[in-house]
């Protein structure tokens, strides 16, 4: 452990240029304007914005890259100015049009105009990478976005949608990820055969955020160098340094030796080992993400209602709930988070074996079957997987574990050749449609469907459920919008193939010199810019 230990110590100090070669002994404290973070950060495919989908490319994004909007991260209903200082909509619901603030630059220097805006938002409907189905709502496509989506002048940006919706679904899908604002100018300059700069974006920033890109290393380390020309002020740190390391347990020891200044991924038992520590604080962060297992209806017998059902009522939800989940989850069954609109507390499900053997004899399996299921192989995914696949063995359903990084298995996943899956979802923007579009929408079920939701990746289509969910974006009476999701989500439960089974509530474990932090409800609401060390 200790030659690993240095090992780790030893990348930092190659990683930050700046820092004195000194001795090991000598690192007994990080740097003070520089954060060192210890995460698992190998689910990172792409550093591009039209691309990330992601949650630590999610993260890194939020610092990079800034949006036409956001909002208030102690009340995700209230929508807040961005780049854009202010809006409007337009009687029939079908324009909005947003005023673009004056003295944002880029990185490299460039100011920040609505045409890089509009641009932007054009790119991402074109490359129609993962994200962009969440653009695509509104009737945006590759043939008609440059007419719909409009820079009229340098800070004026016109969005028009194909239909009147909830202006709140509008507005919030705008705070989402892939409406971040990219430097038209540079990306340009870095195309190659049509691809609006993209291979290059994948490993370059071209952002107007408190933090750019200094390197990253796959499955290594990410450095980002503070943007002294922020337009909000200055970062309280120089320099950010996250180090993908994969064991809490070593994440635990960097972190007690004040090798690092934050440790995102420790256990519910290693966090409860930390209290009485007054060199360590926590920080405890409700999150808008949901973890599920799933099923893929294209592989038999998934394919069967009794059998999805069944499985469902062999997974320990308490058991999980109060020994390593612990601290770090609630109990949560249903696909909005709590804290969204439309949110339900219903727990219709728990670890019944003489129920789950009835549906499956109902389905013509009395003895069970054989099954693989894909995991990350990071806690707690993988303490999950073990519970699952030791529970679901009580019913005779025999589960063959296999373990990848998080960037295997979602490769995996999003091609549909799993069985089993289990996997974490967060909101891409604070709207209850952002779980209800993905875990119920299904319009094409054809592998070169234009939206490859949750329910696409699991084979699953459900006409009813597709058609009531899609009504609720329109509904702009806010409790009967409510009721619309909240009757989604019973439904749901009883005949989809998704098993949800916690909400994720984060715990940052920080060396007690740093402060400010934003641990926002959403990934991509975490901003390091706000932090600081005394």
């Amino acid at each position: 452990m200790k030659r690993f230990t240095r090992n780790i110590l030893a990348a930092t100090i190659l990683a930050c240029a700046s820092l004195p070669a000194v001795g090991l002994s000598a690192l007994a404290e990080t740097p003070k304007d520089t954060l060192v973070e210890a995460w698992q950060i190998d689910d990172i495919i792409s550093l591009d914005p039209a691309e990330i989908f992601e949650f630590s490319a999610a993260e890194y994004q939020a610092q990079v890259y800034e949006r036409l909007i956001g909002y208030d991260v102690k009340d995700v209903s209230k929508i807040l100015p961005g780049v854009a200082e202010s809006w409007t909509v337009s009687d029939d619901g079908l324009t909005y049009t947003f005023k673009i603030r004056s003295g944002v630059k880029f990185h490299s220097g460039n100011p920040l105009t609505a045409q890089d805006a509009a641009w932007s938002l054009q790119r991402a409907v074109k490359l129609n990478l993962s994200p962009a189905f969440i653009l695509g709502q509104f009737g945006l496509t590759a043939e008609n976005v440059d007419q719909v989506v409009t820079a009229p002048d340098d800070r004026t940006l016109v969005f028009k949608t194909d239909k009147a919706y909830a202006p709140t679904f509008v507005l919030n899908c705008l705070t989402s990820g892939v409406a971040s604002v990219v430097d038209s100018k540079e990306v340009k300059a870095h195309e190659a055969n049509g691809d609006f700069g993209h291979e290059w974006l994948k490993t370059h920033s071209a952002g107007s955020g408190p933090f750019k890109l200094s390197a990253w290393k796959p499955n290594e380390s990410l450095v980002l160098d503070r943007n002294d020309d922020y337009w909000q002020g200055k970062a309280g740190f120089r320099r950010v340094f996250i180090r993908h390391v994969s064991e809490p347990a070593t994440q635990l020891l960097l972190l007690q030796k004040g090798d690092i200044d934050v440790a995102r991924n420790l256990s519910a038992e290693q966090l409860k080992s930390l209290d009485g520590n007054a060199d360590i604080k926590l920080e405890n962060a409700p999150k808008g993400s949901v973890w599920y297992v799933s099923f893929n209806t294209l592989h038999p017998p998934f394919d069967k209602p009794e059998v999805r059902q069944a499985l469902k009522y062999l997974i320990d939800y308490d058991g999980m709930a109060n020994s390593f989940m612990r601290g770090i989850a609630v109990k949560h069954e249903s696909f909005i988070p709590q804290g969204m609109l439309g949110e339900i507390a219903d727990e219709p499900f728990k670890l019944d074996v003489a129920k789950a053997k009835e549906l499956l004899a109902k389905a013509g399996l009395p003895d069970g079957f054989k099954t693989t299921f894909d995991v990350w192989n990071a806690s707690p995914s993988t303490d999950m997987a073990q519970s699952i696949q030791s529970t679901f063995a009580q019913a005779g359903v025999q589960v063959e574990i296999i373990p990848g990084d998080n960037k295997q298995t979602l490769t995996k996943y999003r091609a549909r050749n799993h069985d089993m899956y289990i996997g974490r979802w967060g909101t891409d923007y604070q709207d209850p449609n952002s779980n209800a579009e993905t875990f119920a929408i299904n319009v094409e079920n054809g592998a070169d469907a234009k939206s490859k939701t949750l329910a696409w990746r699991n084979g699953w289509q459900d006409a009813d459920l597709t058609k009531l969910a899609q009504s609720a974006v329109t509904e702009r009476d806010g409790a009967k919008r409510a009721k619309i999701y909240e009757d989604l989500q019973r439904k749901h439960m009883e005949i989809s193939p998704f098993a949800v089974m916690f909400q994720q509530t984060e715990v940052p474990a920080m060396r007690k010199n740093v402060s400010g932090i934003t641990w926002g409800p959403a990934f991509d609401s975490n901003f390091y810019w706000t932090g600081k060390k005394s």
